[in-house]
């Protein structure tokens, strides 16, 4: 879990639930008892750690890989409204956004949502897609990330809601956070963005998410060329990921069919 200095939590917040998508559901930041783990796990750890020990805190996890906006708002957002937990977080759209859907009609979806949860008493925290200039190919959606991001800045504005901003965190600009197949965060990605969600939420962080993860060897072998190293990274790449999601995307499947949420009820976070 998030080690965080002794503080109390935010008031009202003895219940959470997490919806989305892979980036909700932790991928790829391995559990040791199995499955995934990923920043609302940690956030949840962190809020249940700063609860009295007379009072127990519950978390639920809605999110499931694959799952584009439409079908997280109409299947995650209801059990959200019937659980009315104290805190919501939604970050949904990145996988329409690799399939070309249109950034306004995504928010035009995003924002009643929004409205629904809040309607239901909960506080809502929402997040900015980040910026991937650092990878070829997944750049080129740069353009379109960053309209969409205007689009959420703007709800969570008119709305109340907190609001974590990805694009703007240096840490995440390193390549070093990402896995890769260049979409799903480390096990230190997640920890940088649990820290900045604490942070958000009034949580004070015991670590800096400014700071860029811990180094890892070079994957640059003696006497060959970074180019040329980096080159047959992208065709790794596009081999055992890109080429993969299209035939997925062409098959009509996605990497969630099947798949059910890790943590569908409300249960107590030790």
């Amino acid at each position: 879990m998030v080690q965080m200095p002794e503080s109390s939590a935010p008031p009202g917040i003895d219940t959470f639930v997490a919806i989305g998508d892979s980036f909700t559901e932790g991928l790829n930041d391995p559990d040791p008892g199995g499955g995934f783990r990923g920043w609302a796990d940690l956030v949840a750890g962190a809020l249940a750690a700063r609860r009295p020990a007379t009072l127990t805190f519950r978390y639920a996890n809605l999110a499931v890989r694959g799952k584009l906006l439409s079908q997280v708002v109409t299947e995650q957002v209801p059990r959200a409204v019937e659980l009315a937990p104290d805190l919501v977080s939604l970050a949904a759209g990145g996988n329409d956004i690799l399939r070309g859907d249109d950034v306004d009609e995504l928010a035009a979806t995003f924002e009643p949502a929004v409205a629904k949860l809040q309607a239901a008493g909960c506080r809502v925290l929402i997040f900015t897609g980040f910026d991937p200039r650092m990878f070829p190919v997944i750049r080129l959606l740069r353009g379109r990330i960053a309209a969409y991001n205007m689009h959420l800045r703007g709800i969570a504005d008119e709305n109340g809601c907190d609001l974590v901003d990805l694009w703007s965190m240096r840490a995440l600009k390193d390549t070093r956070a990402w896995s890769p197949d260049r979409l799903h965060l480390t096990t230190e990605g997640h920890r940088q963005v649990a820290w900045r969600a604490c942070e958000v939420l009034g949580i004070p962080a015991g670590e800096d998410w400014r700071v860029p993860p811990l180094a890892r060897p070079p994957a640059v072998r003696p006497g060959r060329s970074p180019w040329l190293a980096a080159r047959r990274q992208d065709a790794r790449w596009v081999r055992e990921y890109a080429g993969p999601w299209m035939r997925r995307r062409l098959g009509g499947t996605s990497s969630g069919d099947g798949v059910l949420p890790k943590r569908p009820d409300l249960l107590p976070v030790r």
